[in-house]
């Protein structure tokens, strides 16, 4: 290769460091300049990850020339802007979660990104589990048969504190929902990937403990493109806090997996294998979140290869779009179709 792609990482707040670390390991990425509103908190990032060029405004991190890439690390309901001036800056963009916040927005920057020739990619990391990759593989093997029940489990502990530390948590301005589209995103996300998709869903969300705009607690009856049923529930104020659980109940049989590996995987064929299914996740030194670093990769690869990366604006939205449904569902009282 005659030269490592370029990183800029835009916004130095808490998720920042996961793709700082990735991009430091991967042998063919460098980053090379990054950018927060909060200067001191960009010098800081700066000196930690040994960046040479720090910036308040992401506009002047997108107008240099020696960079491929912007990591877009930033509040959920600015994603939409900033890719979009990624974009037209010819940048490639790889997006933290959720894509962003409001459909019409999505819609556009998949859209500006295909008009420019610019990749846009979605972190949704734990797809990049080991184990999540069996489980999708399982699905398309039909090992457990056609799907009959589908459901997620997304209960998380953020206390008040949590949502007064940064003025954008908990609104819909800028957070765009609650413990659905913050901390629930990545389930569903799974729940969409491995089921097929959501047809139609019927939802009731609320803040029912914390002193938030949004939902800190959401249950969802939904109907999956495939025929199968399904219940999605999410809160952030249950404690202790769940791991994410995801179960699919097929013809032939069950799998149950949570953030402490398969809890279940039982078929008519094989039996009760779950001891069996035993996965080890791969490590990288110095990098904390492997699925950071398989985006971070992948990303490079499909700028290198010529090609969408692996989960590109059109898949990324899926999860959202259902979440949106969700609010929808609730606010209107009525089943929503996708």
């Amino acid at each position: 290769m005659a030269r490592k792609i370029r990183f800029g990482i835009i916004g130095c707040g808490v998720i920042s460091p996961l793709h700082a670390e990735a991009i430091k390991a991967c042998p063919f990425t460098e980053l090379v300049a990054v950018s927060d509103l909060r200067l001191e908190a960009a010098r800081r990032f700066a000196e930690t990850f040994s960046v040479p060029t720090y910036l308040s405004d992401y506009k002047e991190l997108l107008a240099m020339e020696d960079i491929d890439v912007v990591s877009i690390c930033t509040p959920s309901g600015t994603h939409g802007q900033i890719a979009i001036d990624a974009a037209i800056a010819k940048k490639h963009i790889l997006c933290e979660k959720p894509l962003d916040i409001q459909s019409e927005r999505m819609t556009e920057m998949i859209e500006t990104c295909r008009e420019q020739g610019v990749k846009l990619g979605c972190v949704y990391q734990r797809r990049a589990t080991a184990i999540v990759k069996r489980v999708k593989k399982a699905i398309l093997n039909n090992e457990i048969g056609k799907l009959i029940l589908c459901d997620a489990y997304l209960k998380y502990y953020r206390d008040q504190a949590y949502y007064d530390s940064a003025g954008w948590r908990g609104t819909w301005e800028m957070d765009g929902g609650g413990a659905l589209m913050n901390q629930g995103v990545h389930g569903i996300d799974l729940f969409v990937w491995l089921t097929g998709g959501v047809s139609k869903v019927f939802a009731r969300t609320a803040a029912l403990s914390r002193n938030i705009e949004v939902e800190d607690t959401a249950v969802s009856v939904l109907e999956c493109k495939n025929g199968a049923f399904g219940v999605i529930e999410g809160t952030t104020s249950v404690f202790p806090e769940r791991n994410t659980q995801i179960e699919l109940y097929g013809e032939k049989g069950t799998i149950i997996f949570n953030d402490n590996g398969i809890q279940e995987w039982i078929t008519m064929e094989k039996g009760d294998i779950t001891k069996e299914i035993n996965i080890d996740q791969e490590n990288i030194e110095g990098v904390r979140s492997i699925g950071h670093y398989y985006f971070i990769e992948d990303m490079a690869k499909a700028i290198i290869e010529d090609r969408d990366p692996i989960v590109p604006g059109e898949e990324a939205r899926k999860a959202v779009d259902l979440i949106l449904s969700i609010y929808k569902s609730s606010k209107t009282q009525k089943e929503v179709y996708l």
